[in-house]
């Protein structure tokens, strides 16, 4: 009788967890939503970079369009994944990688995104976005620092934005 009852408590405890950590991913994706609209602000080098948020597919993704100084436009779509967010980045350079970040409390500052593969990638050393992390500093300011990973080198591009009109 005794290890049934521990076996149960161990389950109640993972189920409690499970379900802790989707409350989680859910305030964290409605932070996401509430970016929606336009932003401007300039990356690490001072040059100017714009990008638009946007709740898509019935309010089930969040599409970004980053449009920064000299170069093409990337789209990334974020949606909820189980117990985390799950992010598809679509790249200039011809790949998608696909990250993830699990938000560890209800009150999310930052989330951190990692690589979990991507699409037409050939190689591991081919360049691609490896990693992001995206730092709510209030509702009208936020940073992006996209992390570029090639030949087993890491380069951050970092993203200064304002809500346009604040």
């Amino acid at each position: 009788m005794r290890k049934l009852v521990l076996i149960f408590a161990v389950f109640a405890v993972a189920a409690a967890t499970n379900v802790l950590a989707a409350s989680y991913s859910t305030a964290a994706f409605k932070k996401l939503q509430a970016l929606a609209g336009d932003w401007e602000g300039s990356n690490d080098k001072h040059q100017p970079v714009k990008t638009t948020f946007k709740s898509i597919v019935s309010n089930t993704a969040v599409m970004e369009t980053l449009s920064p100084s000299g170069m093409e436009d990337m789209v990334t779509v974020d949606s909820l994944d189980g117990d985390g967010i799950a992010l598809v980045h679509f790249c200039p350079t011809n790949n998608q990688p696909r990250m993830r970040a699990v938000p560890v409390t209800e009150e999310v500052k930052e989330l951190a995104f990692d690589f979990h593969g991507a699409g037409n990638l050939p190689s591991p050393n081919t360049g691609h976005q490896h990693h992001l992390v995206i730092r709510f500093e209030d509702e009208n300011h936020i940073t992006e620092t996209w992390t570029w990973r090639q030949d087993g080198m890491d380069m951050p591009m970092i993203f200064h934005l304002t809500r346009k009109g604040k």
